[in-house]
């Protein structure tokens, strides 16, 4: 067990996830790579919508990162190490 899943708050974010489909389906389509929502919506068919608020969820929480922040279309977002540990512990 690694350092991060040792504290309550990994736990929690585990739970904050699971929760929201949309959250999940974010980490889980981004995994290793970068993705722009419009990726993320073609390989879920989830609406837009769903998966921009779960992207600004996630991103509150520091488990994804917007890589071009300054661009208003086009924007890339990819895991942090603290989503990659916690989608690790998703797929087990």
């Amino acid at each position: 067990m690694s350092e991060n899943e040792s504290e309550p708050n990994f736990w929690s974010l585990i739970g904050y996830i699971k929760v929201s489909p949309a959250r999940l389906n974010c980490i889980t389509c981004i995994g290793t790579e970068y993705k722009m929502p419009k990726e993320i919506v073609d390989a879920t068919g989830m609406r837009i919508t769903q998966i921009s608020n779960a992207l600004h969820d996630l991103k509150e929480k520091k488990i994804v990162v917007c890589l071009n922040e300054e661009n208003i279309k086009g924007r890339l977002y990819q895991n942090t190490e603290l989503g990659l540990q916690l989608l690790e512990e998703l797929k087990k």
